[in-house]
């Protein structure tokens, strides 16, 4: 696996006042411009999703990576931390960390809410980086009956209840949801992380799923949908999904593509939704080779 152990990146983080609320970041690489990695929601964290992509970016980068709020290290918090919040969060953010601006990398929840900030403060985003975004298209299967499941009071805190005490459901999930299955390179330590993240859910009563999640669904389309807004897009961007995602369809991140000026669009091969489990190695390749790129001004 190339890259820095996942030890090395995040064995140390300093604990932030971002916005209000606590925030975990971890930093990796001393020169080069500054990029900053956004996981997605429900189970992720920082030290799982980029575990093996910190490192490959630090060679030429100075990477930022955070906890999101409400998950990892970033806990506890309190309010609605929906697509307005994470808007205004975002800047808050760059500020605490000292940056003007930054690459945004961000995976699924990660993805779409750096979308947003982009579309209102290009002057603040180098280059996106948008895998598997959410927030991009106007209808999900079974949408009625999805957002009526997300509106049942206390189901989603029981979801989380019910994860937290069942690691075996757990690690089945994680093993359907990996192309490679139980295969995976470092399988056991991804559950590991996984099963954590949903215990610590449960001890802080919070919902399996995020708010910006549940409140982007409606109940006959979707309520935050980007694509619309896309063509006032003014940064760099590659939008990037893997062939066998089963959340994000490659007609939606292509007319995302199309949409956006000067885009690019990529598929990586053999990778579900979280491609940076299935394919960590060609992630920090593709992310390197469009950054770079986009610093130099010409296509990736």
């Amino acid at each position: 696996m190339t890259g820095r152990p996942v030890t090395d990146v995040f064995a140390t983080w300093t604990d932030l006042t971002v916005a209000g609320g606590p925030v975990r970041h971890y930093r990796a690489g001393d020169t080069g411009p500054p990029v900053l990695l956004l996981h997605g929601g429900m189970l992720d964290t920082a030290a799982g999703v980029w575990r093996h992509v910190a490192g490959g970016l630090a060679a030429d980068h100075r990477v930022h990576v955070i906890d999101l709020p409400r998950h990892g290290g970033s806990r506890p918090w309190s309010g609605l931390l929906d697509d307005a919040f994470y808007r205004a969060f975002l800047g808050e953010l760059l500020d605490a960390l000292g940056l003007e601006s930054a690459a945004l990398v961000g995976l699924s929840l990660g993805a779409g809410v750096s979308v947003g900030f982009a579309l209102d403060h290009p002057e603040r985003v180098d280059a996106l980086v948008a895998i598997g975004p959410g927030g991009i298209g106007a209808r999900r299967r079974a949408q009625l009956i999805t957002w009526l499941a997300l509106r049942t009071p206390g189901l989603l805190r029981l979801t989380s209840r019910f994860l937290a005490r069942r690691p075996a459901v757990v690690r089945r999930s994680m093993a359907d949801n990996l192309v490679a299955g139980e295969g995976t390179d470092g399988f056991e330590e991804i559950v590991g992380l996984v099963v954590e993240e949903a215990r610590a859910k449960a001890a802080h009563r919070e919902p399996a799923l995020d708010d910006w999640m549940v409140r982007a669904y409606g109940p006959r389309a979707m309520a935050l949908d980007h694509l619309a807004d896309l063509s006032r897009l003014r940064v760099p961007s590659l939008w990037v999904r893997g062939d066998r995602d089963p959340l994000v369809g490659h007609a939606e991140l292509a007319a995302a593509a199309a949409a956006a000026p000067g885009a690019r669009l990529t598929t990586i091969r053999d990778a579900g939704h979280i491609v940076t489990y299935d394919q960590p190695e060609e992630t920090s390749r593709l992310v390197r080779e469009f950054l770079a790129a986009a610093r130099e001004g010409r296509p990736a």
